[in-house]
């Protein structure tokens, strides 16, 4: 019989510039680990916040609105979402366009 797993969520900051790296999944059993990270986001107060997402598997609709709701918080700053997921732009485009805070780095 195979073992069920626990969703993880892992986040480490990031070295030389403001931010964190987060791998695993951003889920039901991460959400409070995902809203911790966002918060701290918001309340670093720099100018620019990197989220490294590459190593990120899954991010739910509740995630992804936790997000949106940070980054409707930053003002004039900017939340940068490195190499995220496929599905987290695209979910953000559709269901909040418009974000003027979030800037999506690809490559």
């Amino acid at each position: 019989m195979p073992r069920s797993t626990v969703p993880r969520l892992d986040v480490v900051p990031l070295t030389g510039r403001a931010g964190v790296r987060a791998a695993g999944e951003v889920s039901l059993p991460t959400r409070g680990v995902w809203e911790g990270v966002l918060e701290r986001a918001v309340r670093d107060g720099g100018s620019v916040y990197y989220l490294e997402l590459s190593a990120l598997v899954f991010v739910d609709v509740a995630g992804a609105d936790a997000l949106a709701d940070a980054a409707l918080r930053f003002g004039t700053r900017r939340l940068v979402l490195d190499r995220p997921p496929a599905a987290l732009p695209r979910m953000l485009d559709l269901l909040w366009p418009g974000l003027p805070a979030i800037e999506v780095v690809v490559a």
